[in-house]
């Protein structure tokens, strides 16, 4: 079968497309056949080599397809070795495609809806007339959280690159778009000189200072995601000195951990988009052998919604 691996850490370059035997399941886990591969941002941090693990490895670990020998069709966010034409996810972490949905929203909604969900609906539970600052909201996870915090009765104040962009945030329901360029004095100027109840930031360091302090006192940052880089060690005294601010880093294994709670989610993400509350935007479609060019995509910043790999 075709795979993507990489045999080094490194940018880009380093994912190689390979023959390799097809992989064997073992009692509890499904042999799929991929219909469809999410691309994230954590797929870079794994080939540069951030995630750690062993060489060679196939990279990945969220998709859509149907189990071999069924035809049984289901999605999963955790399975390693997801860049190919077929992947051993185990049974306790694949999750049924509902009909009416099909393979690539599947794969472009899974991980990402599950993340925007916990987000607002846990991490922090968004409630109604709440100043939520969203960064990066035409992107995959942003607008998808711009379109639940919304729909909780949340005001989002979202973040973008372009005007372009702007347009994606402001469809999603954000109520006003902003620059990066100075952001943090925007939003207070937006909030009569407030601050956001809770920012979310899957940027990382290059907007965690002004995320701080584009908060209320006592409001929450939400760290999920570090596109831009790893946020440097700093002093928590700062947390106190810029108003009793919280901070969490969560992660969506935390969020996922019984699989009652991994249904759940990804229950009532399917049910919204089957309903038509929550749109999924493919920002791109790549095939497999393509996966060098969807990485530079992605962090060149030159897309909007969710890439995915066709096998």
């Amino acid at each position: 079968m075709h795979a993507v691996r990489i045999n080094e850490h490194g940018g880009p370059e380093v994912l190689e497309v390979v023959d390799v035997p097809a992989p064997e399941p073992r009692p509890g886990r499904l042999l799929v056949d991929v219909a469809a591969v999410g691309v994230n941002y954590r797929d870079v941090y794994e080939r540069e080599g951030s995630y750690g693990g062993d060489l060679p490895a196939i990279i990945g670990v969220e998709g859509a397809g149907s189990v071999a020998g069924t035809g049984d069709r289901v999605a999963w966010v955790s399975a390693p070795g997801s860049y190919a034409e077929q992947v051993v996810v185990d049974a306790e972490r694949a999750v049924p495609i509902p009909d009416g949905i099909n393979d690539e929203i599947a794969a472009a909604a899974v991980l990402q809806g599950i993340a925007a969900h916990y987000l607002c609906t846990a991490t922090h539970v968004v409630q109604d007339g709440e100043t939520v600052l969203v960064h990066a909201a035409a992107g995959g996870v942003g607008q998808l959280l711009t379109q639940i915090v919304a729909r909780r009765g949340g005001r989002v104040i979202a973040t973008t690159s372009t005007e372009k962009k702007a347009e994606v945030a402001r469809e999603a329901g954000a109520a006003e778009v902003i620059a990066y360029d100075g952001f943090a004095d925007r939003v207070k100027e937006l909030t009569g000189g407030v601050g956001a109840d809770v920012v979310y930031d899957g940027v990382g360091a290059a907007t965690f200072d002004e995320s701080l302090a584009s908060l209320r006192p006592r409001g929450l940052m939400v760290l999920y995601g570090a596109a831009s880089g790893r946020v440097p060690p700093f002093d928590p005294m700062r947390l106190e000195g810029d108003g009793s601010l919280y901070l969490t880093r969560p992660s969506i294994r935390h969020y996922t951990a019984a699989r009652e709670e991994l249904l759940a989610r990804a229950g009532e993400v399917f049910g919204w988009i089957a309903e038509g509350k929550l749109q999924i935007r493919i920002g791109g479609r790549y095939p497999l052998e393509d996966a060098r060019r969807a990485h530079e995509d992605l962090e060149s910043r030159r897309t909007t919604g969710k890439l995915i790999l066709v096998p």
